[in-house]
């Protein structure tokens, strides 16, 4: 996009990596990030909310950092200087339920330790609020050129701790007050995209990095608040599942009058989406960039109802579909994902499932369909060997 003379940025949620090997440098200029990567500007959490450095980022520098307190990280050896969740739980406000018991912040424990940079901290209640507001300013800053902006929410993700304008609306403890927060977000993204008149020609798009998942670490009563409703539907599985509970996911695309509404059956992956937007910008990729993304734009357009061939899917092994069937290659038995109670997939034996028939994937049926498994075992062994897809 930035190629295409698009201005670029990113706002919150990165979890991609910062700094050079060994970590980023909080107290000064932070590398091998989102400006190293065409973005023109970025605001982001450096990883997820629930690790440590609890602070804000933008373009290179830790957002109010007093320089006379630094900041110190490790995930391996304890930093002494602030309480932890496992040596003083009387601190927090919110407790884990399992890991996460590392260096209190507002209350909270986390994945790593840190200290200093008092000044720079988040307040979780906040993050919402702050990270919409700089989406909707960089909206507003470049109204009148081409913009390109990555706006990736945190509300769901844990610690799932709302702004108390929300807090108690769900009915259904944190988790659904911070989806309902989300709404918000998401509803004030089209809200500056209308008032300023940009509708017709701008693409929306809302979609997720992975299935549900209800307790991935704190106990916000989720799990017991949840009664008879299934996050992932009819699907199996959830995050850190090889079934499609937690590989397939939210897709949903707004372009007033380029795009009808309704629903397409296509088969579409995210990775695809950098050549169709180089082949809507009047671009084509070079041989090593995004090698396995293919443009189907008209796909997304809703112009064609044909999708992918074949898509391999990854959480931990590797899966594919083709056409109506999934085949799961053997895993090494760990069949729960104890800390979630999530299905992992990883059974020692063959799996294939006819998602036409079978959409739970309840039914392996390797065994009646050996040419079927044959093929596509062999289909994931060229694609693993061959190391790109698109040539």
């Amino acid at each position: 996009m930035k190629n295409a003379g698009y201005t670029t940025g990113v706002v919150g949620k990165w979890h991609l990596g910062l700094g050079p090997e060994g970590g980023a440098d909080w107290n000064g200029e932070i590398t091998f990030g989102p400006m190293d990567l065409g973005f023109d500007y970025n605001f982001i959490i450096p990883a997820t909310g629930d690790r440590v450095p609890c602070v804000f980022v933008e373009n290179r520098r830790v957002v109010g950092l007093d320089p006379n307190d630094p900041i110190k990280v490790s995930f391996k050896e304890p930093i002494l200087v602030e309480p932890t969740g496992k040596d003083h739980p009387e601190l927090l406000k919110m407790h884990p339920s399992h890991g996460h018991d590392m260096t209190i912040v507002n209350g909270i424990s986390r994945i790593g330790y840190m200290s200093g940079g008092k000044s720079a901290l988040w307040v979780d209640e906040n993050i919402a609020d702050v990270i919409t507001g700089k989406a909707v300013k960089f909206i507003e800053q470049n109204k009148d050129k081409p913009f390109f902006l990555y706006f990736a929410t945190h509300e769901i993700h844990v610690p799932r701790v709302p702004n108390q304008r929300f807090v108690g609306k769900s009915g259904m403890g944190p988790r659904g007050d911070a989806i309902l927060e989300f709404d918000w977000s998401v509803g004030e993204i089209l809200k500056a995209i209308d008032n300023l008149k940009l509708s017709e020609k701008t693409i929306i798009i809302v979609t997720s990095d992975n299935g549900p998942v209800v307790d991935d670490g704190y106990k916000d009563q989720a799990v017991e608040l949840l009664g008879g409703h299934k996050p992932a539907g009819p699907l199996r599985g959830g995050k850190y599942s090889l079934f499609d509970g937690g590989t397939r996911v939210v897709f949903i695309v707004r372009w007033p009058d380029k795009i009808k509404p309704g629903i397409s059956n296509a088969l579409f992956s995210q990775i695809d989406l950098m050549a169709s937007f180089a082949s809507l910008t009047g671009q084509s990729l070079s041989k090593d960039d995004g090698p396995d993304s293919f443009n189907y734009l008209n796909t997304l357009r809703g112009r064609s109802k044909t999708g992918r061939e074949w898509l391999v899917e990854h959480s931990g092994r590797l899966t594919i579909i083709k056409g109506d069937w999934k085949f799961i290659e053997p895993g090494p038995g760990v069949k729960l994902q104890i800390n979630t109670n999530t299905e992992t997939g990883n059974d020692p034996m063959l799996q294939l499932y006819n998602l036409k028939t079978d959409l739970g994937e309840k039914n392996n049926v390797a065994v009646q369909n050996p040419i079927i498994v044959k093929e596509l075992t062999e289909l994931l062994k060229k694609i693993r060997d061959d190391g790109r897809t698109r040539f």
